[in-house]
């Protein structure tokens, strides 16, 4: 789906594709990329970098084609072993030309549209297009840090009550994601510090692009953050059950102790030998209260123990 909209004073649709207005092309269908590729004449290699999900943030510039692509977070909607994840946002610039492609539909875009139709306001070119989707990605970096710490959070309060393998393989996926993010985010610093002397920026852009760092600094840092937490707090759960595994251990070995010697005495004196008690009366509840005491003297020592 693409949509042209008019970025002068303030943001609105527009019917067909002019010069200067800005292309937001949204899971491109093969129209779609007729068009960019056949009226437009993009490079046709560079739909198939954004199209691949691993693509990483990146500039290039190649006959007058100025092209970005930027990381971006993403949700997945169906089940996912890492719901949070980040995809690539390729940006294209040419003279006249400002085109952004998504193969995926994202929050972010449909924020990023919503809030500059709210300030009423348009871009002032095509580079304050760019960098203010630099900072909305900033922005929704740290939205969606927030998210994956209410789940962390969550996952912790399940685990403090009982530890199950499926919170654990939460928290493991939770990690998965905040490593797709810190590299995601680390690889738009790079891209960042590259655009400010790729671009024309002027003063305002200038001020912008100082904001843009301040949120993404802000957002590696979070990110760090709850990786280093998710980190010690597997290494807990996993000394927990470690723990717990060696208590229960100890528990099975000292009641199989405390058997063996019931199971010890009958076995000797009920083997078909001679031992002075086959006639006698007494034997048996000799026996009896022998395995008694025994059993009894090895529990109190195991108590003491604090083995059972």
């Amino acid at each position: 789906m693409r949509t042209f909209w008019n970025i002068d004073n303030s943001l609105r649709t527009l019917d067909e594709w002019e010069p200067g207005c800005w292309m937001q092309v949204t899971c491109p269908s093969a129209e779609d990329e007729d068009f960019l590729l056949g009226k437009l004449h993009i490079p046709d290699y560079f739909l198939d970098d954004i199209r691949d999900k691993d693509e990483r943030a990146r500039y290039d510039y190649d006959e007058g084609w100025t092209l970005i692509i930027l990381r971006i977070p993403y949700v997945k909607e169906v089940r996912s072993h890492t719901p949070h994840t980040t995809i690539p946002l390729g940006i294209i610039l040419n003279k006249g030309v400002c085109v952004t492609v998504c193969y995926y539909e994202t929050n972010m875009m449909i924020d990023f549209v919503s809030y500059q139709q709210k300030r009423n306001r348009g871009f002032t070119d095509s580079v304050d297009l760019v960098f203010r989707l630099f900072f909305s990605s900033a922005v929704w970096y740290l939205k969606r840090l927030k998210q994956i710490n209410v789940l962390i959070e969550e996952a912790k309060r399940n685990l403090d009550r009982s530890i199950d393998n499926e919170d654990l393989i939460g928290l493991s996926r939770l990690q998965d994601s905040l490593t797709y993010f810190i590299t995601s985010i680390r690889g738009n610093e790079n891209l960042l510090s590259k655009l400010k002397f790729k671009l024309p920026v002027d003063e305002l852009d200038a001020d912008l692009i100082e904001d843009v760092n301040i949120e993404m600094t802000q957002a590696r840092e979070i990110t760090n953050i709850y990786s280093h937490i998710l980190d010690s707090t597997m290494d807990t759960y996993a000394s927990i059950i470690n723990n717990n595994m060696g208590r229960l251990m100890k528990r099975l070995t000292s009641v199989s102790i405390i058997l063996m010697f019931p199971t010890l005495l009958a076995s000797i004196f009920g083997m078909n030998l001679i031992n002075g008690m086959e006639h006698a009366t007494w034997g048996f509840p000799l026996v009896i209260v022998a395995s008694i005491a025994v059993t009894a003297l090895f529990y109190v020592m195991f108590r003491r123990k604090s083995w059972l």
